[in-house]
């Protein structure tokens, strides 16, 4: 997922380790190319313009190539930082997700696993990342599949966090990504999502 929200880190904290899919077709209108952050404006999504052939055409989620002729990085970056350039943390960590941007990954997959481990590495959250071998469409008993779960278009039903001080607005808005609770809370954003 590009800048994953809060959701998937809940369940990674539940987790013994992360089995990342890497043998499905490529999703559209899903967290595998968006995000959601929040601005003075309210919840706006970041989508990641991806390069692909025939719209009808299955490609494997790792050949999906990130389309740089739109400039998006430009428009993503600012957006993030108008948002969240005032948070509390957002000096902490900006320079290392802006560090993944300038690397320019060739790939949408390496893009989102790059930022993965870091969030991985800022929450101090230390579970292994495997990747699958073959696309299962039932997965081995223990092993939690929200390959299909965590979507923008499905309301999290198994997801409370307790609700912090984010830059804009009077309502919390949950369903955000994690720079959302990274640049506000800092070294506390494990404890929120505990």
């Amino acid at each position: 997922m590009y800048h994953p929200p809060l959701q998937f880190f809940a369940q990674a904290l539940r987790s013994d380790g992360l089995l990342i899919e890497n043998h499905e077709n490529y999703v559209k209108q899903s967290y595998r190319s968006r995000c959601h952050v929040l601005t003075a404006q309210g919840m706006v999504p970041l989508s990641v313009p991806v390069l692909r052939g025939n719209s009808k055409d299955k490609t494997l989620i790792t050949e999906i190539e990130i389309d740089y002729s739109q400039k998006w990085y430009n428009v993503h970056w600012r957006t993030i930082q108008a948002a969240y350039g005032r948070a509390p943390y957002f000096e902490f960590y900006s320079d290392y997700i802006k560090a993944v941007y300038e690397r320019q990954p060739k790939y949408l997959f390496d893009l989102n696993v790059d930022l993965l481990r870091l969030y991985l590495k800022f929450l101090k959250l230390d579970r292994t990342i495997g990747f699958t071998d073959s696309y299962q469409t039932e997965q081995p008993e223990g092993v939690l599949d929200i390959r299909n779960r965590i979507h923008p278009k499905i309301i999290p039903d198994n997801l409370y966090v307790q609700p912090y001080t984010q830059v804009f607005g009077k309502q919390f808005v949950q369903d955000l990504s994690i720079i959302d609770l990274l640049f506000t809370q800092g070294p506390k954003s494990l404890s929120y999502l505990q």
